[in-house]
């Protein structure tokens, strides 16, 4: 699923998968986030409400220019570094290609609808 997105108001190519959170992410569309930077290896943002995560995937680790999602927190995490051992409670929801520097120093995302 296409989606336009800017980090700093630069457009990066994105996409996202086709999981059923992923597609309730669209309902929130389009979003202006500010990031902040969590544990050195991605930047998060609070989203406006949980998603649906039923019928989730099986846990992956998330890799650099991941779009995922934190269900105990609700929050949007873009990895900029490797993730962590994969756990059920983060659901890779796409990817931005984008080089890791770039992400490590985002300060504000919008994502969009891709017409």
């Amino acid at each position: 699923m296409a989606i336009r997105v800017t980090l700093d108001g630069r457009p990066v190519e994105a996409t996202l998968n086709d999981s059923p959170a992923a597609r309730d992410f669209t309902k929130l569309l389009p979003l202006t986030l500010g990031l902040e930077d969590f544990h050195g290896i991605e930047r998060v943002a609070d989203l406006p409400r949980k998603l649906d995560t039923s019928g989730a995937p099986e846990p992956a680790t998330a890799q650099v220019g991941d779009i995922a999602y934190y269900a105990p927190w609700g929050n949007l995490a873009l990895f900029y570094q490797n993730g962590p051992a994969p756990s059920a409670d983060l659901l890779v929801l796409g990817h931005l290609d984008v080089n890791a520097d770039q992400l490590g120093r985002a300060t504000h995302i919008t994502i969009d609808v891709a017409s």
